[in-house]
């Protein structure tokens, strides 16, 4: 595959709501766009930076600049065999991964279509469908919150993960945990909580939590292993994990018994299939985190959800949970199961839809070997 042209697009896209961690707001979402060029193919990948530095350091502006003067220079014109070996020629960057895995990801799509084999095939998944849980953020108040949770239930969601932080957590899952005794729950804290948190962190155990996610710093994996031994709950860990060295080393501390796998977060699917493949072989449960991506990310995370240590509902939900109207279709649905139907196609298994790109795209470059 000889890289021959490559566009880097920035869209505006709104939420239907604003969705709230312990860290941040969001309502507008400036989503990066890659199209990659290979033998008259085009491949579509996305940046899933979010705008500030309050999930990891990238943000969209960052993710920019790295694109636009390292990484174009550095794969434009050139020629690899597969899409993972895009990584050799991105090494000298360190970091970053967020911005790499968007090019990568781009040439997963190329390399699928020219296989004839719909990308969860090319990357070793065997599932038809995968199961679908929802990320609910932060609510004005409890009513509000248990009217969301009704609402996502009835849309067949098999799990419920609710975003906590001080002061907003005991009391939201007690009154969750009253109306709803019997559904699969968990929460994300999102690197809210310290370890002099502990008392409070043990008191999540009443709650029958599938786990909870990244109670402490965003880059620590020892103090989690500290916490995962005072508690009978799941630690998940999600920020911390950004190499397949990170996912070893927190299985070996006993950090976690838990790994969410983003996309960006470890630089693409190669580097997800190595961290899946590690958790595999300790017996660790992976799932799909997302970041609020618009269909093209979420196309790419259903293909990846379909490897097999992927066995807990993951975050990858429909696009009409946050779009009015998505750039691909057809949109990504959930049924009534709380299950998405794996695309069949070759390649990433929907269309992006060229004329919806273009009326959100706000800046744009392109370049050509």
């Amino acid at each position: 595959m000889r890289i021959e042209t490559v566009t880097l697009r920035e869209l505006g896209m709104r939420l239907k709501a604003p969705f709230e961690t312990s860290s941040e707001v969001t309502w507008e979402r400036r989503i990066l766009l890659v199209e990659v060029g290979v033998d008259g193919l085009h491949g579509w990948g996305e940046i899933t930076a979010a705008e500030n530095p309050f999930y990891n350091a990238e943000t969209t502006d960052t993710a920019w600049h790295v694109t636009r003067d390292f990484i174009v220079p550095f794969i434009l014109g050139k020629t690899v065999a597969t899409a993972a070996e895009i990584g050799v020629l991105l090494d000298p960057i360190r970091g970053h991964e967020m911005a790499k895995a968007g090019v990568e990801n781009a040439l997963w799509d190329i390399e699928a279509q020219q296989s004839g084999l719909p990308l969860a095939k090319l990357l070793g998944g065997t599932r038809q469908e995968i199961p679908c849980g929802v990320s609910i953020g932060i609510q004005p108040s409890t009513s509000t919150l248990l009217e969301k949770i009704e609402c996502e239930l009835r849309a067949g969601y098999q799990r419920i993960k609710l975003k906590i932080k001080p002061g907003k957590d005991l009391d939201l899952l007690d009154a969750v945990r009253k109306r709803y005794p019997g559904i699969t729950l968990m929460v994300d804290a999102n690197s809210a909580y310290r370890l002099e948190h502990l008392r409070l962190l043990r008191a999540l155990d009443q709650y029958n939590l599938l786990m909870i996610e990244q109670p402490l710093a965003w880059d620590d994996i020892y103090q989690h292993s500290l916490l995962q031994a005072q508690l009978r709950t799941p630690v998940c860990l999600d920020e911390c994990i950004r190499t397949p060295s990170h996912a070893e080393a927190a299985i070996k501390l006993a950090a976690c018994r838990v790994i969410n796998i983003k996309l960006g977060r470890v630089g693409g699917h190669a580097q997800a299939r190595r961290v899946h493949d590690i958790s595999v072989l300790h017996s660790i449960p992976v799932w799909c985190g997302g970041m609020l991506e618009s269909g093209v990310g979420r196309a790419h995370n259903v293909a990846m959800s379909t490897l097999l240590g992927f066995s807990l509902p993951g975050d990858v939900s429909a696009s009409q949970r946050y779009w009015d109207e998505d750039i691909i279709e057809p949109e990504v649905e959930v049924g009534l199961a709380g299950t998405i139907r794996v695309p069949v196609t070759p390649g990433l298994g929907y269309r992006v839809r060229r004329k919806r790109v273009e009326s959100l795209t706000v800046r744009q470059e392109h370049w050509q070997a």
